[in-house]
C-alpha cells in the first residue's frame, strides 16, 4: 500500500513537472521565452518544447497568421493635379520578426495597427501626389498600389512587421467637386462619342462611294459585252441574209419589199399618199389577177 502511494506521488510531481516545463507552439504563432522578465528567445517552430518552471520562465505567444488592418473611413488626398480624392485602403500584414515586434509594441496588436494606420495615410499621399485622377483611378492604380506597399515595408521593417498587401477598396471624388467632374466626363464623353459617329459616316461614305464605283464599272463591262455579243450576231445574221439572198437576187429583192410592206401597214391608220406605178409596188402589181 506504501509503495502504490509512492508510486502515486512520484506520479503527481511528475505530472506537475512535466506541467511546468513543458511548453506546445502551435504552426500559427510565435511562442516568446521570457526569463525573470527578460526576453531569451523567440520559438518559432512547432511542436513540444521545454522550458524552466515558472517563475524562472514564462511563454507569451504571438499571432504569425495573417492579419487585417481596414482603415476606420476613407482619408483624404491631393493628386498631382491638385483634385482631392477619398480613397478607403485597407493593408494585409503579420509579424514577420517576433524580437523587433515585442520590443516596439510589447504585444500590442492596437498599437501596430495605429501605427500602421499613421504610417499607410504618410505613404499614400507621397504615392498620390504625384499621380492625376486618372493615373490613381486607371492608368497606374497597381503601380500605385505596389509603390505604397514599398513603402510602407520600408518604415515598418524595423518594427517586426511584414506587409503582404496594400489595397484601395474605393477612390471617390469629395462632393464638392464630384458634380463637375461628372459634368467634364460627360462632356468628353459625348466628344468621343461624335467623333466616333463622324468617323462611321466617313467610313459609310468611303464604301457607298466604292460600291457606286463598281457598280458603274460592272454595268459597263456588260454593256461593252452586249454589245459585242450584239454586234457578233448582227454580223452573223447580215452573213446568213447576204449568203442566202446571194442565190437568189430576184428572191432577195422580193423578199426585202415584203418586209417593206409590213413595216409601211403595220397600223390600220397609216394613210400613204404614193404614186400606184412607183417601183415600191411592183410586186402587187404583179400579183393581180
Amino acid at each position: 500500500m506504501k509503495r502504490t502511494s509512492t508510486l502515486l506521488a512520484a506520479a503527481i510531481l511528475l505530472g506537475l513537472a512535466a506541467k511546468l516545463c513543458v511548453y506546445t507552439v502551435g504552426e500559427r504563432e510565435y511562442a516568446l521565452v521570457f526569463g525573470l522578465g527578460e526576453l531569451k528567445s523567440v520559438v518559432d517552430q512547432p511542436g513540444l518544447h521545454v522550458k524552466l518552471p515558472v517563475p524562472l520562465q514564462n511563454i507569451i505567444y504571438l499571432d504569425k497568421r495573417i492579419l487585417t488592418l481596414d482603415a476606420n473611413g476613407a482619408d483624404l488626398v491631393q493628386t498631382s493635379e491638385k483634385k482631392n480624392l477619398m480613397i478607403d485602403t485597407f493593408v494585409k500584414w503579420r509579424i514577420g520578426d517576433a524580437r523587433r515586434y515585442w520590443v516596439s509594441f510589447q504585444g500590442s496588436e492596437r498599437a501596430a495597427s495605429d501605427r500602421l494606420s499613421a504610417l499607410l495615410r504618410d505613404v499614400l499621399n507621397v504615392a498620390v501626389n504625384k499621380r492625376t485622377v486618372n493615373q490613381i483611378t486607371s492608368s497606374e492604380r497597381e503601380k500605385a498600389m505596389a509603390e505604397i506597399s514599398d513603402l510602407l515595408q520600408e518604415r515598418v521593417a524595423d518594427v517586426g512587421i511584414q506587409i503582404v498587401d496594400v489595397r484601395m477598396k474605393r477612390v471617390d471624388f469629395t462632393p464638392e467637386i464630384s458634380e463637375s467632374v461628372y459634368r467634364r466626363m460627360e462632356a468628353e464623353r459625348k466628344r468621343v462619342a461624335s467623333e466616333e459617329r463622324s468617323k462611321g459616316a466617313a467610313q459609310a461614305e468611303r464604301i457607298r462611294a466604292a460600291a457606286d464605283r463598281e457598280s458603274e464599272v460592272i454595268l459597263a463591262e456588260a454593256y461593252r459585252d452586249a454589245q459585242v455579243a450584239k454586234g457578233e450576231g448582227d454580223a452573223e445574221a447580215s452573213r446568213i441574209y447576204a449568203q442566202a439572198f446571194g442565190r437568189d437576187p430576184e428572191f432577195a429583192r422580193f423578199y426585202r419589199s415584203l418586209e417593206a410592206y409590213r413595216k409601211s401597214f403595220s397600223d390600220e391608220s397609216d394613210v400613204m399618199v404614193v404614186d400606184p406605178s412607183a417601183d415600191f409596188f411592183s410586186y402587187i402589181e404583179r400579183r393581180k389577177p
